[in-house]
């Protein structure tokens, strides 16, 4: 059977493997993770719309180590999330797993074209099966995930198919970038996780803001600061005394390391 706390786990980080355009503020995603733990609520976020746009830097294959750096309970003790306390357990312990961000033609999204990035035809976007699915294995183990698969209508909605009969849906709703110099790259994304095939199904919000940087040089290549805030489900009882304040907020260091992988999603 799959643990809760590691479903937990695996759902507060599948964030930055999802994704869509929006400009925000300039200077606002920067400042929130410079005031880590005193987080606000984003303003800035708009509708989700289309892929993600990332870097050219970001191309290729990576094997990425996450670890959880610190963690923190803003609205303890009168509430706490489910898996806070057990998730310390995650503190300083690295995860790896591979994933890659591929080159698309820009498609039209509603009226618009999407614009070509310095004149070229396509697009960087991330591999989400694949990367996705890599991730679920490195915290849940291999036969404990079965499948990932896209919206082929929407790239913001994606379905774990976990064994047992249970599904983790995750849908982006709104995000925000923002690009503070030529290697730096900071992406906001708020999005809704449903759980399904335990005794009852649990729904939460979640919000992520995540400061990708270009080494020159280096290994790691890239490196990522990354601050995942969790608020309480409207079936929660204690949702309106949460007065939309984040109920637990984690923080990731990723790095990312040149790999090869296969040309195709693992299935």
């Amino acid at each position: 059977m799959v643990a809760m706390r590691s479903i937990w786990s695996f759902c507060l980080i599948i964030l930055f493997l999802l994704g869509g355009s929006g400009k925000a503020t300039a200077g606002e995603l920067s400042e929130r993770l410079a005031h880590f733990p005193q987080w606000e609520k984003l303003t800035s976020v708009q509708p989700a719309s289309g892929d993600l746009i990332y870097p050219e830097w970001m191309a290729g294959s990576w094997q990425v180590t996450s670890t959880l750096v610190d963690l923190a309970a803003p609205l303890a003790p009168d509430i706490v999330t489910p898996g806070f306390e057990s998730n310390r357990q995650q503190l300083n312990q690295p995860v790896s797993f591979l994933v890659r961000f591929v080159l698309e033609k820009p498609t039209v999204t509603g009226l618009k074209l999407i614009p070509k990035i310095n004149n070229k035809s396509s697009i960087l976007i991330a591999d989400r099966a694949f990367n996705s699915l890599n991730l679920a294995r490195a915290y849940l183990g291999d036969e404990a995930v079965l499948s990932v698969k896209v919206d082929p209508d929407s790239p913001n909605r994606q379905i774990t198919f976990l064994r047992g009969e249970r599904q983790l849906v995750s849908i982006v709703t709104a995000r925000s970038t923002e690009n503070t110099s030529d290697s730096n790259f900071i992406t906001a994304e708020v999005f809704q996780q449903l759980f399904k095939g335990g005794s009852r199904p649990y729904f939460n919000s979640v919000e992520s803001t995540t400061a990708y940087q270009k080494l020159a040089q280096s290994s790691p290549a890239i490196t990522a600061d990354q601050v995942t805030a969790v608020y309480l489900s409207p079936q929660d009882p204690d949702y309106f005394t949460a007065d939309s304040r984040p109920a637990a907020l984690y923080r990731y260091r990723l790095e990312f390391f040149p790999a090869q992988v296969p040309n195709t999603p693992q299935e």
